[in-house]
């Protein structure tokens, strides 16, 4: 716990052991090159480059939409195998996941991704999305 003569803190004296202590139940590093030197084998935190943050925005919302549009297509074939859907409904889920699917490849080709960009890797849990053959 920090004395309360320490001035250096962000926090009111009352707040900063609860600072501290949430700091330390997280793990959280503070910002900064030389904190990241001071703790190797922690994460870096996000670098952002001002000329790519439209792109990478892209990127992140394309990969959100992916993701929601495979699960939906997912839970549509599930409902098909089990006899859910009617021959319209299984028409009009089919042909909304196929334009959902093209104005996808159309955003990508727009702002220069391709799906595999998409997909993010999740280290051992493996990829985000799976891999399409």
């Amino acid at each position: 716990m920090s004395s309360p003569e320490c001035t250096d803190s962000p926090f009111p004296a009352d707040l900063r052991g609860v600072a501290e202590a949430a700091a330390g139940a997280f793990g959280l590093a503070p910002a900064g090159e030389r904190d990241a030197a001071a703790r190797p084998g922690l994460p870096e935190r996000l670098r952002t480059d001002p000329d790519t943050v439209e792109r990478d925005l892209i990127k992140l919302v394309l990969t959100i939409v992916e993701l929601l549009r495979q699960l939906m297509e997912r839970t549509a074939l599930h409902r098909v195998d089990q006899g859910d859907l009617s021959e319209e409904q299984e028409e009009r889920v089919g042909m909304t996941l196929m334009i959902l699917h093209d104005r996808m490849s159309e955003l990508c080709d727009r702002y220069g991704l391709t799906m595999d960009d998409l997909n993010l890797d999740l280290g051992p849990l493996g990829s985000l999305l799976p891999r399409q053959h």
